[in-house]
């Protein structure tokens, strides 16, 4: 399997970020699990064994203790550095889930499923380790996440070198996760989009906040040249004269894409054969009266 992102790199950067524990850093963490919290308030059943998958901080966790929906709490990490805030921990190879198959009745991840080489054989693991009717709620970042950034370094970089290398992680469309979901094999699946528009002074303070998050470019086939200090200068002023609002401060956009699946059970809707429908749908559309 070709890689996209470098391993070893990637856990690096969140060491490194960990190391650093710079104030502000969390925010998107801290919001993406308030909203998960909200999104289990939603649903009407208690989850005795909950896992929170490679969520690189507690705010996984104990959003869900604060939900009061599940009776006990698991993190999974691939660091033992990263296993913190009280909570039973697992340490896991990258990518691999270290529970037994149907063992878990919720799991959860936040922001990290976009930095996978292999996405569907991650999300094949946690389903399996779900028991029948067990629920998966995950959160990552979307296509258009960073969109301001990337224009402006392959801009600032094509007009430096005559051509770019890329520096921005890719990211799925919200489409794509729910195929995901589907190839995995749970059931019911769903996906939605909620956008996050932030803004800041410089192109400069978003990228402290970024390698404060440690979400720095961790790609496989990223250029081993060193950036100048003159690309991202004039990527700066390309993103100032782009994307500022009228006081000067510049967006960087967020698309967080959630998606949920249930692993199958006997008692989950299903979809009608084909066929077995018994009013049509040009019934249906006009009211109920058939047009002969």
């Amino acid at each position: 399997m070709d890689l996209i992102f470098a391993p070893q790199l990637l856990r690096a950067r969140k060491r490194r970020a960990l190391a650093a524990r710079e104030e502000g850093a969390g925010f998107l963490m801290r919001r993406t699990a308030e909203d998960l919290m909200d999104r289990l308030a939603t649903v009407e059943r208690r989850f005795p064994r909950a896992a929170a998958v490679f969520c690189l901080t507690a705010d996984a966790a104990d959003a869900i203790v604060e939900s009061g929906k599940a009776d006990e709490v698991v993190r999974v990490e691939a660091d033992e550095r990263l296993l913190d805030g009280g909570y039973e921990g697992r340490l896991a190879a990258p990518e691999t889930v270290p529970l037994p198959a149907e063992s878990l009745d919720l799991a959860v991840s936040l922001l990290t499923l976009h930095e996978t080489n292999d996405t569907p054989g991650l999300l094949l693991q946690i389903r399996r380790a779900l028991k029948p009717d067990g629920l998966f709620l995950a959160a990552l970042a979307g296509a258009g996440t960073l969109q301001e950034l990337r224009e402006s370094l392959l801009q600032a970089e094509t007009e430096i070198s005559g051509g770019a290398a890329p520096r921005v992680s890719p990211f799925a469309d919200v489409r794509d996760t729910g195929a995901l979901l589907q190839r995995a094999g749970f059931a019911l699946p769903v996906t939605d989009l909620e956008t996050l528009t932030v803004r800041y002074s410089t192109m400069f303070d978003l990228m402290r906040d970024l390698r404060a998050m440690g979400a720095t470019s961790a790609l496989a086939e990223r250029s081993r040249r060193p950036a100048t200090r003159a690309l991202f200068l004039r990527a700066a002023e390309i993103y100032q004269e782009r994307f500022a609002d009228p006081d000067g401060r510049i967006r960087a956009t967020f698309n967080i894409v959630w998606m949920s699946g249930w692993a199958p059970h006997t008692s989950q809707q299903k979809p009608l054969k084909p066929g077995s429908a018994k009013v049509s749908l040009k019934s249906a559309l006009s009211g109920g009266k058939d047009e002969s």
